[in-house]
């Protein structure tokens, strides 16, 4: 019972990193990012070459490496995204399309990630490469550190979010975005912004997360969808949502891998999407109009 404890948590918090820069994104600007997932791998990648090529400091090459990721962000909503505003399924393929050349790029480079794949392998060292016991279970220290980073993460951004300038105006966007424009709010630059930060924090997971895997392509995709499933559980661009729907997916599916096996995982994921859809649109504190409402 306290394994299942532990690791759901570690389970759910992974989700969170995960998922808030993507969160963070839509509910500001009503952006979906589709290449949040590419950046993650791409920062992971990054940061493994500026400490193995470079012999950079780690966390001089994690600064460097997040630094480069939130300037990709802008980048790609001041020469692609701008110009799509207003049309989701162009959005959606332009940033997707984004993130595949990324992902196809670094596939090239050697990163492998599917079954079958031979190649170099890419691993970020942990920050503290140490087991600690905790009621008489030994536990991987990264892990730990999994747990307070995604804490610190979601404190921070509420402080930003709150107390900040720039974050009150994103919170201003993300509320009313006419209103705001009146009020003097660029809407341009707060998208632009919001995009910057939301590939910052992708970037911030992998290197909180990578530690515990392999640098792959494969993993890209994977989180893209992790993403998008929190997201859609928890109501897209509800950050409280993101959180529950982050616990809710960790710890059923650690709980349905210690019963059934892994295999089960993608059927609990798939299934709770397909069971929110069903019983509640929105999700669980979307704010999206729900069915009855819009017939």
């Amino acid at each position: 019972m306290v394994d299942i404890l532990f690791y759901g948590t570690v389970n759910s918090v992974t989700f969170a990193l995960i998922a808030v820069g993507f969160t963070l994104v839509y509910g500001v600007s009503r952006l979906p990012n589709f290449a949040h997932g590419a950046i993650y791998v791409l920062v992971g990648f990054m940061t493994w070459s500026f400490v193995n090529d470079l012999n950079l400091n780690y966390l001089l090459a994690i600064l460097i490496s997040l630094c480069i990721s939130s300037l990709l962000g802008a980048a790609i909503y001041r020469l692609v995204l701008i110009r799509l505003r207003g049309l989701p399924t162009s959005e959606i393929i332009a940033s997707f399309a984004f993130g595949l050349i990324i992902l196809e790029g670094l596939r090239l480079q050697g990163i492998g990630g599917f079954k079958g794949f031979i190649g170099p392998f890419y691993v970020l060292p942990s920050f503290i490469d140490a087991k600690i016991r905790v009621a008489g279970m030994l536990i991987d220290a990264q892990r730990l550190i999994i747990i307070g980073g995604g804490l610190a993460v979601v404190i921070t951004l509420w402080l930003f979010t709150h107390y900040t300038k720039i974050g009150l105006s994103l919170r201003a966007i993300a509320q009313d975005e006419q209103a705001a424009m009146m009020l003097g709010v660029d809407s341009d630059r707060v998208a632009m912004i919001s995009l910057s930060i939301g590939s910052a924090l992708a970037g911030l997971a992998a290197v909180i997360i990578l530690p515990l895997g392999n640098v792959t392509a494969e993993a890209g995709y994977r989180v893209l969808i992790y993403a998008l499933a929190v997201c859609i559980i928890g109501g897209l661009g509800s950050w409280g949502g993101a959180i529950l729907a982050s616990f809710v997916l960790g710890f059923a599916m650690i709980v349905s891998t210690s019963l059934f096996g892994a295999v089960w995982e993608s059927v609990v994921l798939v299934g709770t999407i397909i069971l929110i859809l069903i019983f509640k649109p929105s999700g669980l504190l979307g704010k999206q109009k729900e069915l009855e409402e819009r017939v």
